[in-house]
């Protein structure tokens, strides 16, 4: 009986030890997944294959195998980016999938075979802008899709708003139009029509 309790706390001595020595390799390992120098950690932004690239919109260029030449670029303003290698090109103007390609050729001269992903990380070049009774007046960036009470209700209607007298101001053709926007009934799921697909520029103004 005294041999098998030695043996068993033997094990069970042991299985400590290994606990103990594994557990720092793993909590070395996890910062490491969380703090990626490369930036591939990055979520990227709501955005389909049309979008175009602007001006201060931040793009992450990942080159496959090449974390030397993998890079998280604000556009300036412009419409360059600046990357290892290449120095300046222009982005602005051009779908992801366009900067891929032409970074992808670009790169041929330096790199066998590179494959280049480029992602927007954040939309920063599609601005609308925000006056009177809201929280946060000032530019806003948009969202693709994103409409006028998706707007209000990011930017937050002060309690002495008149809700009856909002309305979006939109350049159409050169000449600025005024659109009314029935806040009350488009909270009641009413004249959803009015609840406009918002453009870049456009200006919502809360009385």
């Amino acid at each position: 009986m005294k041999l098998i309790s030695q043996a068993v706390m033997t094990a069970l001595l042991m299985g400590t030890i290994a606990l103990a020595q594994g557990a720092p390799a793993q909590a070395a390992v996890a910062p490491a997944s969380g703090n990626n120098t490369n930036g591939m950690a990055m979520q990227p932004a709501a955005v389909d294959s049309t979008y175009v690239i602007g001006p201060d919109d931040v793009l992450h260029v990942a080159v496959w195998k090449e974390a030397d030449l993998t890079a998280t670029e604000p556009v300036r303003s412009d419409g360059k980016i600046s990357l290892p290698l290449l120095n300046d090109v222009q982005a602005a103007g051009l779908t992801p999938m366009q900067l891929a390609d032409s970074l992808t050729e670009k790169l041929k001269k330096f790199v066998a075979d590179p494959r280049v992903t480029v992602v927007v990380t954040q939309v920063n070049s599609k601005r609308i802008y925000m006056l009177g009774e809201v929280a946060h007046t000032g530019a806003m960036s948009i969202t693709p899709n994103m409409t006028v009470m998706q707007a209000l209700a990011t930017a937050g209607i002060n309690q002495f708003a008149n809700t009856k007298k909002i309305y979006l101001l939109r350049i159409e053709n050169g000449k600025k139009q005024k659109y009314p926007i029935p806040y009350r009934k488009l909270i009641k799921g009413d004249e959803i029509e009015h609840d406009y697909v918002l453009q870049p520029g456009d200006t919502i103004v809360v009385p």
